[in-house]
């Protein structure tokens, strides 16, 4: 067996919402997705106010978006000891170089997105800053020291 690849599937409280933050932060809209079937790929935000699911990509990264069931935080599953519904899935965005990482930075405080944790460097030889989706799932944006 060959494992190609993994994509993570978010729960989000509105697609074209999220598609459009992805979309400011560099990444590509993939695809949609409602009831009536496949949206086209890219394009216009009105043709994706309906959608229910959709993708966004990042070189050989691929995140699914999903309104509702797939990716909840409890709210169709039974819920662990702790959970809050506020909080989202924690995932890692790996950089190319600390400069794009710190252009990154200033470009999601530029917009007001939430930064949890400013551009650090930290012993384990990596910059990271935190970054949260507006649905509560947190980002750990880093690059190595040494890339």
């Amino acid at each position: 067996m060959a494992i190609k690849g993994v994509t993570p599937v978010l729960n989000v409280s509105d697609v074209p919402t999220s598609l459009a933050w992805f979309e400011s932060l560099g990444w590509k809209r993939g695809f949609t997705w409602n009831d009536g079937g496949m949206i086209e790929g890219a394009g216009d935000r009105s043709a994706h106010g309906d959608a229910q699911f959709g993708s966004v990509c990042a070189e050989d990264s691929q995140i699914f978006l999903c309104h509702g069931g797939q990716g909840s935080r409890g709210t169709i599953m039974p819920r662990w000891p702790g959970d809050d519904m506020t909080d989202g899935v924690w995932m890692s965005w790996w950089i190319d170089s600390v400069p794009s990482l710190d252009e990154l930075h200033a470009t999601a405080v530029s917009l007001g997105y939430v930064v949890t944790m400013p551009p650090t460097n930290e012993p384990w030889g990596v910059r990271e800053f935190h970054l949260r989706h507006p649905d509560g799932h947190m980002f750990r944006v880093s690059a190595g020291l040494g890339d």
